[in-house]
């Protein structure tokens, strides 16, 4: 039998994380999940912190698992993570304070004032990246402004995926795929962008050269490579935001795809050679965010399943729990396209009454109001297959023609309600899966590393061979053809 060499991915998400098993037998991939956690919270006025310390326990606890499973047929460890967010350590190399999460309110105060002080076109021009409250370039506008001793006390800025293998290896790095959503990175150069920094009054020694993915950082720290099963095990820079990894690991059947990253976030997008950082781009409100080799992923976020995640988790506090398959379900049963919003709307970007929030939208535009929960998720999933609907199109304008496939990856890609209406609503084939896409593309990134495959293309080549993917071809598309100009009004 032969040799079946196993890569781990720390795979974390912003509502949890898990650390998965790639094992590899020489012609097919199969993916264990070894552990999943949670990814906590914790709100110590003024700021909602993500739980760092807790993430990293079981990410270690993780790794151990993995160890004990596989022993010293694990090759090697990479990390990716959600974008924008970063850890801040002294000159000791210790963390200064819990990363603050990227949906805190501190920011949005300051959104519309620092794009008019420095002008919105020069912004874009330098990164080409979506304007979103979110963005490291506002959150480090914020540090600047509150004058918040953890960041006078900073020496080293390092993105949640640097963050942690810097824990794992004692190596400071700024991978680029991740420090493309910052919103400081200039895609045309490759390098941080040197006025945007002297506009903010931000330090250049929180911003180092930038690592490619698939770079080798070393070995585990002696701590942790004394256990057995991991000692010599390496450590590789995947490509650090989750978006980037989904992408490498998108199997493309023809050149003119688009991808669809389909999670809490909704990605879409498309895979270029070279940045789009027109004005016309810009009015689309398009990033382009780095991707694995220097390709470019020209993409727009969309809210996604948020607004179902955080719907069922406030009906949850109300004593109300729905499994994910009764909200399909009772989405379903509801009246289709009664009611419709923008899910990109600023009232439904924060935490809280999104059930609530919904029907005020509803309200506010003079369409009848959801009143029970299959109603409200019904609005949700109608309005985001517009969404989607929408952004495609654009995409088409922007991004080089027409477009023929969308190929969703990530955890939405089991939702085969949803991947329907949005076949029907974009008019093009759908091909769902693979749903692990961001932990494969993070492994396909180790095994390219490792020297165990040549490249990207063979690389999507076994996950194609060993992930089968599902197909829904596009009925009733007059449906939505007759709703995309109330839709329009609607996001206007």
């Amino acid at each position: 039998m032969p040799q079946r060499n196993v890569y781990l991915a720390v795979d974390l998400g912003a509502s949890s994380g898990r650390v998965m098993a790639g094992v590899w037998d020489g012609s097919e991939l199969e993916l264990v999940e070894i552990h999943r956690f949670e990814s906590p919270s914790v709100f110590l006025p003024p700021y909602h912190h993500w739980d760092v310390l807790a993430i990293y326990r079981d990410i270690i606890d993780g790794l151990r698992k993995a160890a004990l499973t596989y022993g010293k047929r694990v090759v090697s460890i990479a990390v990716d993570t959600w974008g924008v967010d970063y850890g801040l350590l002294d000159q000791h190399g210790e963390l200064v304070a819990n990363p603050i999460q990227y949906r805190d309110s501190r920011t949005q105060k300051l959104f519309k004032t620092v794009q008019a002080e420095i002008g919105r076109e020069k912004i874009y021009a330098e990164t080409g990246i979506q304007f979103m409250f979110f963005n490291t370039l506002f959150q480090l506008a914020a540090e600047v402004k509150a004058g918040r001793g953890a960041f006078k006390a900073a020496r080293h800025l390092l993105f949640m995926p640097d963050l942690i293998n810097y824990w794992l290896t004692g190596k400071k790095i700024q991978e680029r795929t991740v420090a493309s959503t910052s919103q400081l990175l200039n895609p045309q150069t490759g390098e941080w962008s040197q006025p945007l920094l002297e506009a903010l009054g931000l330090p250049e020694e929180l911003f180092g050269e930038i690592t490619e993915p698939g770079t080798s950082l070393g070995g585990l720290r002696p701590e942790l490579a004394a256990d057995p099963g991991l000692e010599g095990v390496r450590v590789i820079a995947a490509p650090g935001h989750d978006t980037a990894s989904a992408v490498a690991a998108t199997p493309f059947s023809t050149p003119r795809s688009a991808f669809l990253s389909s999670g809490t976030w909704s990605i879409m997008g498309c895979e270029m050679q070279a940045p789009n950082t027109s004005p016309e781009a810009l009015e689309a409100a398009f990033s382009n965010e780095i991707g694995y080799a220097r390709t470019v992923r020209f993409l727009k976020n969309i809210c996604g399943m948020w607004l179902i995640e955080e719907s069922r988790r406030h009906w949850a506090k109300g004593g109300e729990e729905y499994s994910y398959q009764a909200i399909v379900e009772l989405a379903r049963s509801a009246p289709a396209r009664r009611s419709l919003i923008n899910p990109d709307a600023p009232e439904l970007a924060s935490p809280g009454d999104l059930p609530g929030r919904i029907a005020e939208l509803c309200r506010r535009n003079g369409q009848p109001v959801p009143s029970n929960p299959g109603e409200v998720l019904r609005t949700a999933f109608d309005s985001l297959v517009l969404r989607y609907r929408h952004v495609f199109r654009e995409l088409e304008t922007f991004g080089g023609g027409k477009l023929e496939k969308i190929h969703i990856v990530g955890g939405g890609a089991r939702n085969d309600f949803l991947n329907q209406m949005a076949a029907d609503a974009c008019g093009v084939p759908i091909e769902a899966g693979p749903t692990e896409a961001t932990s494969l593309g993070n492994i396909a990134t180790q095994m390219i590393a490792t020297g165990h495959l040549p490249d990207l293309a063979a690389a999507r080549k076994v996950i194609s061979q060993s992930f089968p993917t599902q197909s829904f071809s596009p009925k009733n598309t007059e449906v939505w053809d007759a709703e995309a100009e109330r839709f329009t009004r609607i996001l206007s």
